[in-house]
C-alpha cells in the first residue's frame, strides 16, 4: 500500500522524477536520426507546456472563479470551500439551496405584510368600536382635544 506525499514533498519528488526521466529520454534519443529527435523535442515542449498549464490551473481555483459562473458549479471550478464541483449535480445543488433561500424570503415578505395588514385592522377597527363617530377625528378641535389644550 503506497501513501502520497504532502503537497511540498510530493512536488519536489515529482521535480526529481521528471529530471530522472528527462535524463534518460535524452540519453536514448543521441543514438536517433536527427528528424525523429526533432519530432521528440517538440513532442516533449508541447507535454511540458501542457503540464505547467494544469499545475497553473490547479494552484489557482481563484482565478477560475472569477466568471461568476463557477461558483454555482458550471466549468469545474471550486465551489470556494475548497470543493470541486460536481458537474450537473453540483450545478443542481446549488440551484435548490438558491431556490429555497428565495422561497424562505419571499415567505418572510408575506409574513411582514400580512402583519401590518393586521396590525392596520385592529386600528381601524378600534376606531369603528369607539363612541366617537369617525368624522370626529378629522375635527381641528378633536386634535386640540387630544392635546390638552382648552379653549
Amino acid at each position: 500500500m503506497t501513501t502520497t506525499p504532502d503537497t511540498p514533498d510530493r512536488e519536489a519528488f515529482e521535480a526529481r522524477y521528471a529530471l530522472r526521466v528527462t535524463a534518460r529520454l535524452s540519453a536514448g534519443s543521441e543514438d536517433l536520426p536527427q528528424d525523429i529527435r526533432e519530432r521528440l523535442r517538440v513532442a516533449r515542449e508541447q507535454a511540458v507546456s501542457r503540464a505547467r498549464l494544469k499545475a497553473a490551473a490547479r494552484r489557482a481555483p481563484a482565478a477560475q472563479a472569477a466568471g461568476g459562473l463557477s461558483l454555482l458549479g458550471f466549468g469545474g471550478a471550486s465551489l470556494g470551500w475548497g470543493r470541486q464541483a460536481r458537474g450537473w449535480m453540483g450545478t443542481l445543488g446549488v440551484g435548490c439551496a438558491v431556490a429555497m433561500l428565495l422561497l424562505g424570503l419571499s415567505l418572510v415578505e408575506q409574513l411582514q405584510d400580512e402583519d401590518m395588514l393586521l396590525a392596520a385592522a385592529e386600528i381601524d377597527a378600534a376606531l369603528l368600536a369607539d363612541d366617537l363617530p369617525p368624522a370626529a377625528y378629522s375635527d381641528p378641535g378633536f386634535a386640540a382635544f387630544l392635546r390638552g389644550v382648552r379653549p
